[in-house]
């Protein structure tokens, strides 16, 4: 089918499995949380409890939908403490989880965990796992959207029920968590049903429709039912809706072989271009977030991506299926899935306008990027095979886009200095630092400085140091870690990119507390940087 994209591709066999079955525990309250407590909205922007304008800048880390139900990449040789610390060290304050029910059930097993790497995991369950993720993600100041993904670890459906998974555990189990996590500021909300999507050909359509009224098919009115039966548990969540790919369900989608009275549809999950006449209606207000899903023409040629205007036309396009929301005030939008693997030139250009698009700054459309893991067959991920190498092509196009993390995780303040040893790149001249200033705000600001390695040899491992006027005091950052003593910063690289290469960059971005200023006498390994 033309709006279908591709699922993950081959899964990553697990080399170490679980043994044993862990009864389900409740959840304890996190040690830290989120600075502003539970979100709601206003208009078209997500607020916290002090009425500031929140931006969700977040990631997929999926496994829980699967078999193995529980995050992929536990198998590695890295810890899940430290893919979390690099995932907020990039910036992404927002974690999308995916999940089947099939985890949910009682005396459900997690399998692929490193028993070496990640003792602490063993023998927990899906759930408890998921516990120990979300209390160390809101410890971090990282946010929690919990994804009902599949109905079984089978794969997706159109549907948001089916013959062996009825609507009524798609309700009761979405009640459960509610509960299980009330209280808990981390955990956000509820993005209730993956890509609801047309099935089937006039006059025999079985897929998810848009405003049609039929209450078997109908998507609109299925996200009330679980939505509000969420929060009638939990009020203070989000409950995340997303399109579908043809509002009839497919009822006269090429069903004739007439290209002139095809249905304008597209990607599954994404169009909700019926919302305006339809909206989701929610028992307790400033609670609906829309959540489109948009990929890139390696995903599934659509045809818009061949059009002899291309890329001018796409913003139309998005206006048409789900901006216009945004446009008009109408709701906040939190793109839910978006990604490629950039092998096609043309995906490069998609990704470089869909974030233009979104705008920068607190004020944007809100997103999550698919996928943190390598091993998602149809985009890749933002970490490469071992689960650590940061794919800089696709990160650097999103890096100007993300707000990191509030309330710790990524900075830390302290009063002595690191000494490092450089391979090169000393001496007068032997590097340039540039200042953008993305953002700022009563109190605060953000911004990247881009320290550029213009010596002849690589700077291994690099250090960079700048100064901040007095009363200046770095909130947090990426791509390195940040430590300050009085006006000096101190920036050391990441343990999984310690080099900097003759002629290569690195954009350290930061948030601070108080007036926004220029960093000023900047060094790289020692030597002064020019502007």
């Amino acid at each position: 089918m033309r709006q279908r994209r591709s699922i993950f591709g081959a899964l990553l066999t697990a080399a170490v499995a679980v043994s044993g079955v862990v009864a389900m525990a409740t959840a304890g309250q996190v040690t830290a949380a989120p600075a502003g407590g539970y979100l709601h909205t206003a208009g078209n922007k997500i607020v916290d409890s002090t009425g500031a304008t929140v931006r969700l800048t977040g990631i997929n880390w999926f496994g829980m939908e699967t078999d193995n139900k529980t995050f992929h990449g536990l198998w590695s040789s890295r810890t899940w403490k430290q893919q979390l610390d690099q995932m907020a060290s990039l910036g992404y304050n927002t974690l999308r989880v995916p999940f089947s029910n099939d985890a949910l059930k009682p005396g459900a097993t997690a399998s692929g965990v490193n028993d070496f790497t990640n003792p602490d995991l063993v023998g927990l369950s899906p759930l408890q796992i998921l516990d120990k993720v979300i209390d160390y993600a809101g410890q971090k100041g990282m946010r929690i959207i919990l994804d009902r993904h599949r109905p079984t670890s089978a794969g997706q459906s159109a549907l948001w029920y089916t013959a062996t998974v009825p609507e009524s555990t798609w309700i009761n189990d979405w009640k459960m968590l509610a509960q299980r996590y009330a209280g808990n500021t981390t955990v956000i909300g509820a993005d209730l049903h993956n890509e609801p999507h047309a099935e089937g050909t006039n006059p025999n359509a079985t897929g998810a429709c848009w405003g049609c009224g039929v209450v078997e098919r109908d998507w609109r009115l299925a996200a009330e039912r679980a939505g509000n039966a969420i929060l009638s548990v939990q009020p203070n969540w989000l409950i995340f809706v997303e399109g579908v790919s043809c509002p009839s369900g497919g009822l006269s989608d090429t069903w004739d072989n007439d290209p002139s009275n095809d249905e304008d549809c597209g990607w599954w999950g994404g169009n909700l271009s019926k919302a305006g006449e339809f909206p989701v209606r929610l028992n307790v207000a400033n609670r609906l977030v829309y959540s489109p899903h948009e990929y890139a023409t390696s995903v599934f040629e659509q045809k818009w991506f061949t059009a002899p205007d291309f890329p001018a036309n796409l913003p139309a396009i998005w206006d048409k299926y789900w901006g216009y929301l945004y446009k008009n005030g109408t709701a906040p939008l939190m793109m839910g899935e978006f990604g490629s693997t950039l092998a096609n030139p043309k995906d490069k250009v998609w990704l470089e306008n869909l974030m233009a698009y979104t705008g920068k700054g607190v004020g944007g459309i809100s997103f999550t990027y698919w996928a943190w893991n390598p091993n998602s067959g149809d985009t890749g991920g933002i970490v490469g095979d071992d689960w650590t190498t940061v794919n800089q092509a696709k990160q650097s196009i999103l890096q100007p886009y993300l707000l990191p993390p509030t309330g710790g995780g990524t900075t830390t303040t302290t009063t002595t200095t690191t000494t490092t040893t450089t391979s090169g790149g000393n001496g007068s001249g032997a590097c340039k630092a540039v200042w953008r200033q993305d953002n700022a705000w009563q109190g605060g600001f953000q911004g990247s400085l881009t320290v550029t390695n213009s010596a002849t040899s690589a700077v291994n491992p690099w250090k960079v140091v700048f100064t901040l006027p007095a009363g200046v005091t770095i909130g947090s950052g990426w791509n390195g870690t940040f430590s300050q003593s009085g006006t000096t910063v101190t920036v050391t690289a990441p343990s999984y990119s310690p080099s900097l290469g003759a002629g290569a960059s690195v954009a350290l971005g930061f948030t601070a507390n108080g007036t926004a200023s220029t960093p000023a006498g900047v060094t790289l390994g020692g030597a002064s940087c020019t502007a």
